[in-house]
């Protein structure tokens, strides 16, 4: 890995000393409600500092090193290689627990846990088996420079090698990972290889030029990728002697379970945000903001003010159901994977219904989440929103996040699902 003149400062492990200590000395969770305590112990720490995290803009080495003494980062690994033996259902609500304290480092876990796993979906078996041992008994931390829109890393074949060369605009994680998934369009044809190499390598060099208004710490920009040689063997779900994909495994609809696998990831991870949102919020109300003294009909505390009593009621009501569809469709991605990851035999009508699923979810928690942590500012006060206090991180991170891909499209898309029955056709956003 080059590392470029500008790379940022990182944080430092050291800082969490403690709490690596506790963490050590327990054993993994053994259950979902184990999990999202051992998730909620994390966010807690993390939500100590964030908004000065946020303010410094450092790479977050010290909260990779936190999620991986947690244990986090091994909830739907196998057990058989140490890992968690969880399911999507339990795995998104440990994202969306984090994504409370901070939602870079809730989004960097999400990607992690998606990325960590792509071999299950689209590896052989022998893959599948050998990359999940690699990852969990090292408790690596997975990065991916994965932009499929862009086709702007190519592939060529080299004997026994397929070699790498390009560039991608975004590279979530990458900078702090140990694992980077690469992911590229094969020379002369329009398929596209995920393979899995060691980041810290030469040919690797991250450009250190994500500085947007949110997620700042999630290390989201650019990475040059030169003469980067993987064995054939490693090409995932591709077979080595035709050099053609396998029509077993990424010519059937389970194959293109990644996609909404992913947007109930990032929907998890804005209802995280919006939840910690109104967390903040609601003690700051309580120890800061001031009545107002000329309403009319004046209280002596702001918790005794009509407006503040229905706004969080309102943002309570809205957010409860958000998480209910978000727990429903967690629920259907991970009987999917139950049901068929065995035999791949998903098929492409229940692989719709879930995907619709999926994007309802991801309407529901942009719509309120935009919506809860702008609206905080109207129960916190002006004060609120100085740098220091921190609010503004909540918005930016959701605002950030929802332009990934445009919502209107999943608006018309569930249209088509309601009103012709139709499911979507699977797409790399769909």
């Amino acid at each position: 890995m080059t590392v470029s003149a500008s790379a940022p400062k990182a944080t430092d492990p050291k800082v969490y000393d403690v709490e690596h200590q506790k963490f050590s000395s327990d054993t993994l969770p053994t259950n979902e409600n184990e999990w999202v305590q051992r998730a909620r112990r994390v966010a807690e720490i993390l939500a100590r500092d964030a908004a000065q995290r946020d303010i410094d803009n450092h790479s977050p080495v010290a909260e990779v090193s936190l999620l991986k003494s947690a244990g986090l980062l091994k909830v739907l690994g196998p057990h058989a290689y140490g890992g968690g033996g969880q399911s999507w259902e339990v795995g998104y609500k440990v994202i969306r627990e984090v994504a409370k304290g901070d939602g870079s480092i809730g989004m960097l876990l999400g990607y992690h846990l998606l990325w960590s796993t792509t071999a299950n979906v689209v590896g052989t078996d022998e893959q599948k088996d050998r990359i999940q041992k690699l990852i969990i008994e090292n408790n690596y931390f997975v990065g991916g420079a994965v932009n499929p829109r862009d086709s702007d890393l190519s592939i060529t074949s080299d004997g026994d090698e397929i070699v790498f060369d390009g560039f991608k605009n975004f590279n979530t994680g990458g900078v702090i990972s140990d694992l980077t998934i690469l992911e590229g369009v094969f020379e002369g044809t329009e398929d596209h290889i995920f393979s899995i190499v060691k980041t810290d390598q030469p040919g690797i060099e991250f450009l250190h030029n994500w500085d947007n208004v949110g997620l700042r710490l999630t290390e989201s920009g650019g990475v040059k990728i030169k003469n980067i040689r993987v064995p054939w063997a490693d090409a995932f779900g591709w077979d080595t002697s035709t050099k053609k994909p396998d029509p077993t495994i990424l010519g059937v609809p389970f194959g293109t379970l990644l996609l909404p696998t992913i947007q109930l990831v990032f929907s998890n991870f804005y209802l995280g945000i919006a939840l910690g949102a109104v967390d903040f919020a609601t003690k700051y109300t309580v120890e800061n903001t001031r009545a107002w003294p000329f309403g009319g009909d004046n209280k002596e505390r702001p918790v005794d003010e009509f407006y503040i009593l229905e706004r969080y009621g309102n943002f309570s009501a809205h957010l409860r159901a958000a998480e209910a569809l978000a727990d429903r469709a967690g629920a259907q991605i991970a009987a999917v994977y139950a049901d068929h990851g065995a035999a791949r035999d998903v098929s492409a009508r229940r692989r719709g219904e879930v995907a619709e699923w999926v994007a309802s979810v991801k309407v529901v928690t942009t719509d309120v989440g935009l919506r809860v942590t702008s609206g905080v500012f109207e129960t916190t006060g002006a004060r609120a929103t100085g740098r220091k206090v921190g609010l503004d991180r909540f918005w930016r991170e959701i605002r950030t996040h929802t332009l990934h891909d445009p919502v209107a499209y999943k608006n018309r898309e569930l249209g088509r699902f309601a009103l012709l029955d139709e499911i979507p056709e699977p797409t790399w956003y769909t």
